[in-house]
């Protein structure tokens, strides 16, 4: 049995088996493509392949539209795009108006609008201070966000949590015993019990 040689022999695969094998390497084949092809459509669409000359060139255009762009701080939460836009309107004309909102819908209390002239922007920070439904706003020319760059903020400190103590070491414990500060009181230690030493 120690020099036998034990053959084991694959099962033989039908001509049905090998076409059902081909038919099915087929479909997987045809469906990695059309998934390929979707992530393709699906990248474009976001944008998310971009050539450095392409992105230099989106950074181009929003500055320049930052630049015809102011930002309207302390708006009535009632208030609507149309109403702001009517009120910067004697500025120059209204490109677009738009009021940030929470993730619930509500309005953050402060807009942005974009004129069709740079020119307007002067005209429209003339407008500080103005009222709208009752409410001082605060115009200020829109400022362009650098990818990347995070303004620094400290960390606010909690006024309801107590300070924290440093680490305080454990009490000293003396290695020679207790009551013992150096060596030379437990050498002597003996000699005081004993009444030996006097001192």
């Amino acid at each position: 049995m120690e020099g036998d040689d034990v053959v084991m022999a694959a099962p033989e695969s039908t001509e049905a088996d090998l076409d059902d094998m081909k038919r099915r390497l087929k479909e997987m084949e045809d469906e990695a493509a059309a998934l390929r092809e979707m992530q393709a459509k699906v990248e474009k669409e976001m944008g998310s392949v971009q050539d450095p000359a392409s992105a230099a060139t989106s950074q181009a255009n929003r500055e320049e539209v930052d630049s015809r762009s102011i930002f309207v701080g302390n708006v009535d939460y009632s208030c609507t795009p149309e109403e702001v836009q009517q009120h910067f309107q004697s500025c120059g004309t209204v490109n677009r108006v738009t009021i940030r909102t929470d993730k619930y819908g509500q309005p953050k209390g402060y807009a942005y609008v974009e004129f069709l002239e740079a020119e307007a922007v002067q005209e429209a920070l003339l407008l500080n201070e103005s009222e709208l439904h009752g409410r001082q706003l605060k115009v200020t020319a829109k400022r362009t966000n650098i990818p990347g760059m995070k303004q620094y903020r400290p960390r606010r400190s909690n006024p309801f949590m107590q300070p924290r103590d440093p680490f305080m070491a454990p009490y000293f414990f003396s290695p020679y015993g207790y009551g013992f500060s150096n060596l030379n009181e437990v050498k002597l230690y003996p000699l005081c019990v004993a009444g030996r030493f006097q001192g």
